[in-house]
């Protein structure tokens, strides 16, 4: 009853009557999102905390690291993740889904980016820029007290994973990797930063606001091949992996596998569900620079795409 009148509010909220009175979810066990340390992941998330609750479904999220979900997925712990990022994650959810344990839920819509990112006026301070070797010359331009002489490097999270210590380490590149503690952390550091032009170079995602906020450029390493991460003697340093720049490419949603059978019209909804980079990164900016709540974000967004969602929980209709 609870989760019955719960969905009412959230109905009333949005405006509309309540579907969930003609809809009866097929289960009231929860069904537990993940949620992880970035902002776009939080929104995405809260955006179908939104539609599966106004269709009645017992919804609950749960914080999982980035690079350790696969064991909660593989279990029923965990049941849908909407941002599975191939820069990362290729390797650790081929795997997952080649247990049969785990679906492949599709793409959400955006095209995966990440890598070091400089603003465009350390340019001056490093000749050579893009090109990943003016890095040998120039780390002096980039150091902190903590690293010098070593150039400081800001990567995310370590429950992100990304390789960033191996890569400087084959690259023989004179940097420091120092991890941030969390998203909303890092790009506060890099937006104190471009307001002073001080040095810095971390990393960098897209979809995101920041490269759109701020003039820079991605560093050109080696392209990616998946003989880097795999065998030793291709590319630069025939003794070492991960002497190239990451993968980019898609962004999936993930599922335990049980759960369709648990949830068949969620799961629809789900596959369903698909944002575009552009209107992720105008979100995210709502949030991290804005300081406007996820929850108020998401629920703005539901508001104005309201026939868009309905669209994709046509099984929850008939």
């Amino acid at each position: 009853m609870k989760r019955v009148i719960a969905s009412a509010m959230l109905a009333l909220t949005l405006g509309v009557a309540s579907p969930s009175m003609a809809f009866e979810p097929e289960s009231d066990q929860p069904i537990k999102l993940m949620i992880a340390d970035w902002s776009s992941m939080l929104i995405d998330t809260e955006i179908l905390n939104i539609i599966l609750s106004t269709y009645g479904y017992n919804v609950e999220k749960v914080v999982a690291d980035d690079s350790a979900r696969y064991p909660g997925f593989e279990s029923g712990d965990l049941t849908i993740a909407l941002e599975t990022w191939q820069t990362t994650q290729d390797e650790a959810f081929t795997a997952s889904v080649a247990t049969g344990k785990v679906l492949d839920m599709g793409e959400l819509g955006p095209h995966a980016k990440e890598d070091w990112w400089y603003p465009a006026y350390m340019e001056e301070k490093c000749p050579g820029l893009p090109d990943w070797k003016a890095l040998k010359d120039c780390a002096a331009a980039f150091a902190a007290p903590e690293t010098a002489p070593k150039g400081r490097y800001l990567s995310g999270p370590v429950s992100w994973g990304g390789h960033d210590e191996e890569r400087v380490k084959a690259l023989d590149l004179p940097f420091e990797v120092v991890h941030a503690g969390t998203d909303a952390a890092m790009f506060a550091e890099l937006q104190s930063a471009y307001e002073r032009k001080a040095p810095i170079l971390l990393w960098i995602y897209e979809p995101h606001w920041a490269p759109t906020v701020y003039a820079g450029s991605f560093i050109k390493f080696p392209p990616y091949e998946a003989a880097c991460y795999s065998d030793p003697s291709w590319g630069e340093n025939k003794t070492a992996a991960y002497d190239c720049g990451k993968p980019e490419g898609w962004i999936k949603k993930m599922a335990w596998a049980e759960g369709e059978k648990v949830w068949p019209c969620a799961y629809d909804i789900v596959r369903k569900f698909t944002m575009d980079g552009k209107e992720v990164g105008e979100l995210v900016y709502e949030v991290d620079v804005k300081a406007r709540p996820v929850e108020e974000v998401a629920m703005e967004w539901a508001k104005k795409n309201e026939a868009k969602w309905r669209s994709w929980a046509a099984c929850a209709q008939k």
